[in-house]
């Protein structure tokens, strides 16, 4: 299984608190006009101190009742996308652009997106992961523009304030069209890969301060 980065029990704390703290704010958000057909805010869940985090569009009618991100068909294959590479759902975090559930789960308007953006800004502030996925083209256009285009970025590695950014397409792509499961399956091992390479070069730094403690 995946291991989250090596960190404090205070540091953890202190996000979980930051995070919980930002949930709380956001339960009368009423930034946008997706606030007056919610059910609840689907703020987003998973470790506060995760290498990993996962950016989704938004969540649906099973999503919008459970308060919880990516819990319906889509929500099983990401987690068994997650298992192939190593990775439990609790290992990572897991949220989306917009926090309420569009009408009929349509794609959330631009207007809309804009709105929620800071609060997504200020999850990926507090969590700090290494490593960020976005499922899909409402993620990645939220990260590079309306006009990217996931079947062009898909599979190629951006960058988010020094985090390293991997687009791919969203699980729900895949049940409409089993055909995009072997794109995302190379973009995960890049995932795993990368991941692989910075537990590497943690392990190599450790034993630098170890020979050099004075360095």
């Amino acid at each position: 299984m995946g291991k989250t980065r090596l960190i404090s029990d205070d540091a953890s704390l202190l996000r979980e608190e930051k995070l919980a703290c930002l949930k709380r704010s956001l339960q009368e958000c009423r930034d946008c006009a997706l606030a007056a057909g919610r059910i609840q805010v689907v703020f987003g869940e998973g470790n506060a101190t995760a290498t990993i985090m996962l950016v989704g569009e938004g969540p649906g009618r099973e999503e919008d009742r459970q308060g919880r991100p990516f819990v319906g068909a889509a929500g099983m294959l990401l987690d068994k996308i997650l298992a192939s590479i190593g990775f439990s759902r609790e290992e990572v975090y897991i949220a989306n652009v917009v926090k309420c559930r569009p009408p009929g789960n349509r794609v959330p308007k631009e207007e809309e997106a804009t709105a929620c953006l800071p609060k997504l800004w200020t999850q990926i502030e507090i969590i700090n992961p290494k490593i960020i996925i976005l499922l899909g083209a409402t993620a990645l256009q939220a990260f590079k523009g309306k006009d990217a285009r996931i079947t062009r970025e898909r599979g190629k590695w951006l960058t988010y304030k020094g985090i390293s950014v991997m687009p791919t397409y969203h699980p729900a792509a895949l049940l409409r069209d089993p055909a995009k499961k072997r794109p995302v399956w190379e973009d995960m091992k890049a995932v795993r890969a990368y991941y692989n390479e910075l537990n590497i070069n943690t392990e190599e730094a450790r034993e630098d301060v170890k020979k050099n403690p004075c360095g």
